[in-house]
């Protein structure tokens, strides 16, 4: 892994004797502790307990054993590159993220960078390339032959599985009777992979009685927070009606012990389609090109931090003007169309990889605090079935964009939140983060789901800008319970104004973006914030759930777009304002006016004493975000 202005560092011998004992003291330990990462100093074989000892990756964060009660404290100044995975504390003993030392909040980075010469080459004039990769099939580690397999069918997609025989074989038969409109609707998992390595080869017999394309096949976590060890593609080429044969070369995405085969193949395998699958085996593969393979899609290529960025596009015919790019799984490589080296033409080359920088599934009891999250192709903060989470004094930028799934017209589908709460959710508190550049949602909670609960959320304080949504809520079925959702004293500014609202098959930026929401929803209230321009409204409410929902004293400022689209068929314009308040009964206490921000170039959006909205708020003080 690259760390700031340094590869991992020789540690010192001295360290020996300290980790020996660190060890034998540690195990077992009931004492919380506190424990220190220098991305430029440390050293993952150090007792991690002192700065003069800290430990340096996040590989070794995410792999220590922590206690309730502990912290775990990034040094200012440093950068990390790759998922923090955290751990779980306890309801009277949380486990703290944060950051220690002096200088800038220390940095998670989901990006990897290509900003050298070297790391480029011309594919024709105009279209450069990364480094494409190559493997080398080794020794057979695994025979599936005969392999068992399970499957799991969601939602609206219906189907079996089971087993059939053909000229003395056994394989594995799906019967699809329908699809579903999204691949995680059909999946199917395998045997356990015990021998993990860099490079797997899986070798596969495959044949369909209605053609489709099977996507990636990967071995991963088969439970929260659903991590996967290693994943490849499986070619181009559609499954027919013949047996062929598929050697997919997977490479490791996080280093894990073990992890079980699995594949999706929901949205892709048509409705009455038979699809035959034998398992043959696993090899290990040699990777020696393991670094330069780009092992994920990228959602954003990020050019001078910010300053150019990339147009996200589906193949290489596709790249035309200057900055589109196409991620190749194939090869493992990013191609961008430019009239010079990328390297060459800019400091700074970063390509955002389509995973969640902080993975936080399943977890509870935890406290980040002070933190930059940022450069990332899915979810800042994401992960489902959270309890008693608080974010607080983050900066989150350039999140999202990176490809969730394809439809089954082929039509693909973008994603990434800065923070987002998925499914079940209770118990969080989202205060004082800044939030800018993100694909879909600064802040959301949704889910889609019996369980999905979410309970007792309030953001507060935050500062939001050049976000597509500054808050986005949707729950589903109706079975689903939603109640004492807070979001108070924020000030967003410019929803829309953002790097990914052009390229979007879907450009609908608003500041408060309600889809259909049928869950039982109590005590959902939106008050005393501040919300200015948006590209298309300011809020939008896909259908009438206004019996559990108060909108109460925020200063609107949108002279050109709607302050309220209403189940998409009634606009009300600033000038209707009043006819909105009294027609929906929302608003009450709530003004349109022009806020007068301290310093708005310099993100300073403090309103300016005795201006537009600093008597507003329920308390009778200032409304949007109250931070010094």
């Amino acid at each position: 892994m690259k760390t700031k202005g340094t590869s991992m560092n020789m540690c010192k011998l001295v360290f020996f004797a300290a980790c020996v004992a660190a060890g034998a003291a540690w195990a077992g330990r009931t004492v919380p502790a506190t424990f220190y990462i220098d991305s430029e100093k440390g050293c993952d074989t150090a007792a991690g307990t002192a700065d003069s000892a800290a430990w340096q990756s996040l590989e070794k964060v995410n792999a220590a054993e922590l206690i309730p009660g502990d912290q775990v404290l990034f040094k200012r100044g440093g950068l990390w590159r790759g998922q923090l995975v955290p751990q779980s504390g306890s309801p009277a003993a949380r486990i703290v993220y944060g950051a220690y030392g002096a200088g800038e909040k220390p940095i998670l980075q989901g990006s990897i960078a290509r900003g050298q010469p070297d790391d480029w080459s011309e594919m024709k004039p105009g279209l450069w390339t990364t480094q494409p990769f190559q493997a080398k099939v080794l020794n057979q580690i695994m025979d599936l032959t005969d392999s068992r397999w399970s499957v799991s069918f969601q939602e609206e997609a219906k189907g079996t599985l089971g087993r059939a025989q053909e000229n003395g074989r056994g394989f594995n038969r799906v019967t699809c009777q329908a699809s579903g409109a999204k691949s995680n609707l059909i999946q199917l998992w395998g045997p356990q992979v015990k021998e993990l390595a860099p490079g797997l080869m899986l070798r596969l017999r495959v044949r369909s009685t209605l053609p489709f394309k099977l996507g990636t096949v990967e071995a991963m976590l088969n439970q929260p927070p659903w991590t996967d060890a290693v994943r490849g593609p499986c070619g181009k080429k559609a499954i027919g009606t013949e047996w062929q044969t598929l050697d997919v070369i997977m490479l490791e995405q996080n280093k894990m012990e073990a992890a079980y085969l699995h594949f999706s193949i929901g949205g892709a395998l048509p409705a009455g389609a038979v699809f035959d699958f034998e398992p043959l085996g696993i090899w290990r593969a040699e990777v020696p090109d393991a670094n330069l393979a780009i092992r994920r899609d990228a959602g954003i290529l990020i050019l001078n931090h910010g300053e150019k960025w990339g147009v996200k596009k589906w193949s290489l015919d596709e790249l035309k003007a200057p900055f589109d790019f196409w991620y190749d799984e194939e090869f493992k490589r990013v191609v961008v169309a430019c009239d010079a080296n990328p390297a060459k033409k800019f400091s700074s080359v970063e390509l955002a990889l389509t995973t969640h920088i902080i993975n936080q599934g399943g977890k509870h009891d935890v406290t980040y605090d002070g933190l930059a999250v940022r450069y990332g192709g899915a979810h800042g903060f994401g992960g489902g079935n959270t309890k008693r989470i608080t974010i607080r004094n983050c900066d989150l930028s350039w999140i999202g964009g990176g490809l969730q799934f394809f439809q089954p017209n082929g039509k693909p589908v973008r994603f990434g939140n800065a923070i987002e709460f998925w499914g079940g959710a209770e118990d969080h508190l989202v205060e004082r983060n800044r939030i800018w550049e993100v694909y879909d949602a600064a802040i959301t909670n949704q889910g889609n789901g019996d369980d999905s609960n979410e309970i007792n959320i309030t953001y507060r304080d935050n500062v939001i800008w050049n976000a597509e949504y500054s808050f986005e809520f949707w729950n589903r079925p109706a079975t689903a319970v939603t109640r004492n959702i807070v979001f108070e004293h924020n000030t967003c500014v410019d929803a829309g104004y953002c790097w990914s609202h052009a390229q979007r098959p879907d450009p609908n930026g608003a500041h408060l973006m309600f889809y259909h929401n049928p869950s039982a929803t109590t005590g959902f209230a939106v008050r005393n914030n501040i919300f200015v321009r948006s590209s298309n409204r300011c809020t939008r409410m896909f259908n009438d759930w206004r019996k559990g929902l108060t909108l109460q004293n925020n200063l609107y400022w949108s002279p050109d777009k709607p302050i309220m689209r209403w189940t998409e068929k009634t606009d009300y314009p600033a000038a209707d304002f009043a006819k909105y308040q009294a027609e929906m009964g929302l608003d009450a206490g709530s003004v349109v006016a022009e806020p007068q921000f301290v310093n708005a170039a310099a993100r300073d959006y403090r309103l300016k004493p005795g201006t537009p909205g600093t008597a507003l708020a329920t308390d009778g003080g200032p409304v949007g975000a109250r931070i010094p």
